[in-house]
């Protein structure tokens, strides 16, 4: 997002023409709190393999992606891409949901309230009375399901009223890759928080998904572990993605392909 205060957030590489930030969990908490406190408006979004992919091959939503503040390495392969390439060598990714729990925590030591847009009605309460309980103080202004369909121009316009109207400095976003980052992205200007594309967060934090377990996530097998939880839904996903990830890296590290933002 084109502004005046650019110069503040991590800086990105070019990985398949994906503008990724090169962050950490420290630094993309404290620059986003630093922003919701400031009253700056920002979006952020958590890149795997799969959306980064994805935005690697779609021009518009490139485009799109590419205008972030943030865009966190939320993949192990995505960081170890960062270091192979650029020889970044982050010590973790930044996971959607980990980033999310530390975002809600420093939000209520520091009172920073939070809207959460995404998911079924169902999930999304159970994920606000799952944050309330762990952290008690913090302020949920607002949480919402909207309709799996795109939004009539009056929807949309209510939807920016009941966030803005929240005072929310955090705006979590669930509503899936890409639809998440298109909506972030096409708000960038007319909400006044930090729009936080989370992802799967909401189904996870919630507790109707299981995450992989830790030593799957640091080995870069946590797309094995949700296969088989959902096998129909993500082979063609994984396969596909994982495969073309793979070709793309080899292609940029021996100069095969240029990748142009």
């Amino acid at each position: 997002m084109e502004d005046k205060n650019s110069s503040m957030w991590p800086r990105k590489y070019n990985v398949f023409g994906v503008n990724v930030s090169a962050t950490t969990y420290e630094e993309a908490l404290n620059l986003i709190i630093f922003a919701a406190q400031k009253k700056i408006p920002a979006i952020v979004t958590h890149l795997p393999v799969h959306g980064l992919v994805l935005a690697s091959r779609d021009a518009s939503l490139q485009t799109k992606v590419n205008c972030f503040n943030i865009v966190a390495p939320d993949g192990q392969p995505v960081r170890w891409a960062l270091k192979v390439l650029f020889k970044r060598k982050l010590p973790d990714r930044v996971y959607g949901p980990e980033l999310m729990m530390r975002l809600c925590s420093s939000a209520a030591e520091v009172g920073i309230a939070i809207y959460l847009l995404g998911s079924y009605p169902h999930v999304v309460g159970q994920l606000r009375d799952n944050l309330i309980k762990k952290f008690p103080s913090l302020q949920v202004t607002g949480f919402e399901s909207p309709p799996f369909r795109p939004l009539t121009s009056e929807e949309d316009k209510a939807v920016v009223e009941r966030i803005n109207k929240s005072r929310a400095g955090l705006v979590f976003i669930g509503l899936g890759c890409p639809k998440q980052d298109i909506f972030a992205y096409e708000h960038r200007h007319n909400i006044k928080g930090v729009q936080i594309c989370v992802g799967a967060a909401f189904d996870f934090l919630a507790g109707k998904k299981k995450m992989a377990p830790v030593w799957m996530q640091r080995n870069a097998l946590e797309w094995l572990f949700r296969l088989f939880q959902e096998p129909k839904r993500l082979w063609k996903r994984y396969f596909f993605t994982n495969s073309i990830f793979m070709w793309y890296l080899f292609l940029q590290l021996t100069g095969l392909k240029k990748f142009q933002k």
